[in-house]
């Protein structure tokens, strides 16, 4: 049982940045579920998002990202991402992190749903893995943050004076270790990985999520899934992101008659919106009965596209295919929109647990995420968090904590078994199209499923999965309309009725929390 300070529980951009913040306040533990390098920020391609040009201005930005957000952005979160995120980037650069430059200023990008380039790279193609790689620079070097690979988060632990620590499975010892702090921060990712494709790593299945359900804390907005609308197409299901970006330099999203699909349904063409762009791929798809469409740069400069987005143009190279031609793409899951309720401080209604990152609902994303926010985000209320844990630390001595958890081996086929049909499940019937009768048929199935509630690895892990899907597809079954990144066929139109957040609470019935305006909630 190991006491600091701080108990970060996750190791993408938005726990590397609590943790590096929080290094200065107090000693503290980062734990990865793998290695600290394998998260969706480290393979973030895209970019982030802040106003940084003549050109631009916060305003701009915050109208793009509520436009995006389909009416369910909350104004004072959004507000405060388009100001403080510049201010967090220069602070970044003042530290010693490179982004990269054209003419001596930052050189901006253009992605979906932006009507201004304010999109900064670093590494062109290749800037969560350098963003986040300074960032593992920084906490490595740093005397007061330690870091615990390989460590399985499997139960918040908490009392009436809030939460204070985490279980976890060590999986080099192959035992369990509890950590207890003052404060602790889940930052562990969204849950894609539970649909069958995805460009998260397989290990991104919600396990926070379900850990803070299981503490009682709100989880609003799950039925907002967004689906990545340019994922290379291979026929063994694993899918490869192409960045937003590169639509943003001029590719064109072709049918298999090569011919541009997107020009007639949304103004701004390839850079819509993401869920306008994933539906549009997907109907694409059902009327050709193919699996993927084409991603065209065939009227690009080769030399430019491989020099902008090497990385992408090397991993296309290695599956078959010319980058400076066309590539097969088709949409898959990429971000979970919704997740754990928090206030302008990251604080949870659990006391001492604060969550950041796709984990959080923040209520700045809405029903879409707007490309390249997620970022900003993360350093935008990973410090507002870390500033509000210092004159909030908790006062009641942590109780005694005994280890409880086993793993047995033999569970394992089982467990990977249920995984599988979870994802086959979610893809089908939760996934860019959903209509009820398939929503009551999938949760039926989910209710149906045996969960023990016993302390052992692979139980908790079946519980965590059950959870998730089933926070998903009941959120998707309450909201009778089409939104954003949820699209219900039986009701394909927006309803203003359906202008709130839905919100879900173990052990109470669902409800919903009206969206905060800039003078009112409405």
């Amino acid at each position: 049982m190991g006491s600091h300070d701080y108990i970060i529980i996750g190791s993408g951009l938005a726990g590397l940045y609590a943790a590096y913040r929080a290094a200065a306040h107090g000693s503290v533990a980062l734990l990865a579920k793998s290695s600290i390098r394998e998260s969706n920020s480290y393979f973030a391609q895209g970019g982030i998002a802040a106003v940084t040009g003549e050109n631009d201005a916060p305003s701009f930005h915050l109208q793009d990202t509520i436009d995006a957000g389909r009416g369910l952005c909350d104004y004072p979160p959004v507000d405060l991402l388009v100001h403080e995120g510049p201010r967090r980037i220069q602070e970044l650069i003042d530290e010693g992190m490179h982004f990269d430059t054209e003419n001596g200023s930052l050189a901006l990008g253009l992605e979906g749903g932006h009507h201004r380039k304010r999109i900064l790279h670093a590494g062109g193609d290749a800037t969560g893995r350098m963003i986040t790689d300074f960032l593992i620079d920084k906490v490595e070097h740093s005397p007061t943050v330690e870091i615990f690979d390989n460590h399985t988060a499997l139960e918040l632990l908490a009392d009436d004076g809030g939460c204070f620590g985490v279980r976890t499975w060590n999986e080099t010892l192959q035992r369990e270790e509890v950590f207890t702090g003052q404060n602790v921060f889940l930052t562990s990712g969204g849950a894609s990985a539970i649909y069958k494709r995805t460009t998260n790593p397989r290990s991104t299945t919600g396990d926070g999520l379900a850990l803070a359900h299981r503490l009682g804390c709100r989880i609003a907005d799950m039925e907002f899934i967004q689906f990545h609308p340019s994922a290379i197409y291979t026929p063994d299901g694993e899918a490869y992101l192409v960045s937003e970006a590169v639509r943003g330099e001029g590719a064109r999203l072709v049918n298999s008659r090569g011919e541009r699909f997107m020009t007639g349904l949304h103004e701004l063409a390839e850079l819509a919106p993401r869920d306008v762009v994933a539906r549009a791929i997907f109907e694409q798809m059902r009327q050709g009965g193919e699996e993927f469409v084409y991603l065209s740069l065939a009227h690009m400069d080769p030399d430019k596209i491989r020099q902008r987005f090497p990385n992408i143009f090397e991993k296309a190279a290695a599956l078959g295919f010319d980058m400076s031609d066309r590539v097969p793409v088709a949409p898959a899951a990429h971000y979970t929109v919704g997740g754990v309720k928090s206030d302008l401080a990251g604080r949870t209604n659990v006391p001492h647990l604060y969550v950041c990152g796709e984990l959080a609902s923040t209520g700045i994303m809405g029903a879409n995420r707007l490309a390249s926010n997620s970022l900003a985000e993360c350093l935008v209320f990973g410090k507002r968090a870390v500033e509000d844990s210092l004159d909030n630390r908790r006062e009641a001595p942590v109780p005694p904590v005994a280890p409880l958890f086993s793993r047995d081996a033999d569970r394992l086929p089982g467990y990977l078994q249920l995984k599988s049909q979870v994802a086959d499940l979610m893809t089908r019937e939760a996934g860019i199209v959903r209509e009820g009768e398939g929503l009551r048929r999938g949760l039926e199935w989910l209710n149906g499923l045996e969960t023990s509630g016993e302390a052992e690895y692979f139980a908790r892990a079946r519980e965590n999965l059950v959870t998730v899907a089933r926070l998903i597809i009941t959120s998707a079954l309450f909201r009778e309309e089409s939104r954003g990144g949820h699209f219900r066929s039986d009701f394909p139109g927006q309803d203003d009725a359906f202008l709130f957040h839905v919100i879900q609470q173990r052990g109470k019935e669902i409800c919903t929390l009206p969206v905060q305006t800039n003078n009112h909630q409405q």
